[in-house]
């Protein structure tokens, strides 16, 4: 996926999964989505890559898992530039919003794979 599809795409799956759990993750408008998304996307190029090189032997030692952590951070990350407009209600729904995401980009990112490749 390019970057512009992926911006859209995360900004319609922080509207869906807002929708599905209104009281543990909030987001006030499909505008305020793809703004978080954009925040999100500059965060995973700039601050990501910093977090995971030194957090790198706690993921050894967590065999990967600590990388579900760093994803929910950089949520709670974006959150707290964007604002009041798109919160969670704590770092474990951040962290289940990241797993959801991550499950969920593997299913479109093989979709548009297999589009490209027909």
């Amino acid at each position: 996926m390019n970057f512009l599809t992926n911006i859209i795409v995360n900004a319609i799956i922080f509207v869906a999964l807002s929708g599905f759990w209104p009281n543990s993750f909030h987001v006030s408008s499909i505008w305020v989505a793809l703004g978080a998304a954009v925040v999100l996307a500059i965060l995973n190029v700039l601050v990501k890559p910093i977090i995971k090189f030194f957090s790198f032997p706690i993921t050894i030692v967590t065999l990967g898992l600590f990388s579900l952590v760093i994803n929910g951070l950089m949520l709670e990350i974006t959150s707290w530039i964007v604002g009041s407009q798109f919160w969670f209600s704590s770092f474990w729904v951040a962290i289940g919003i990241a797993i959801l995401m991550s499950i969920i980009d593997v299913i479109v990112n093989e979709f548009f794979s297999h589009q490209h490749s027909d």
